[in-house]
């Protein structure tokens, strides 16, 4: 038996507008909905609303992610980020900001989040491939342009 996608979509003037299914995750949605339209680079912006989500905050001394985690009704105030290929593979880079029923706001990179409600994305494709690569300076996935 098929597992139903995460999402569903319409594409209009080159632009993908996602619908994420209600208690999917926001990062397989939008992975799966880029590997099954074959994008490979592309801009991605959001609303919606979770009630979970894990973000990051990168340390550039110890070059390592602090994780943590909220467990709480929250609206995504703002999605963006980019899609790229890092060996071969979908690589994701999403950044949120997730407003609070107190009405402050969380931020950071978003590592994973569940859809509580809507989850309404916006992916547009660029024309030419935007690779990634390990650089051990920063101990980053940057752009690779050589």
């Amino acid at each position: 038996m098929e597992t139903p996608r995460p999402y569903t979509y319409r594409l209009a003037d080159g632009r993908y507008t996602v619908s994420i299914a209600n208690r999917a995750r926001v990062e397989e949605a939008i992975a799966a909905a880029c590997r099954d339209l074959n994008i490979r680079s592309a801009a991605v912006s959001g609303i919606g609303a979770v009630d979970e989500a894990t973000l990051r905050f990168y340390n550039p001394t110890t070059k390592r992610y602090v994780d943590r985690r909220f467990e709480e009704q929250m609206e995504i105030a703002a999605l963006t980020g980019n899609v790229s290929e890092m060996d071969g593979e979908i690589y994701l880079h999403l950044h949120v900001t997730l407003g609070r029923a107190d009405y402050t706001a969380l931020a950071g990179h978003l590592l994973s989040a569940r859809i509580n409600g809507a989850g309404e994305i916006f992916i547009t494709p660029f024309g030419a491939a935007t690779p990634r690569r390990y650089d051990p300076e920063t101990g980053l996935n940057i752009y690779d342009f050589r």
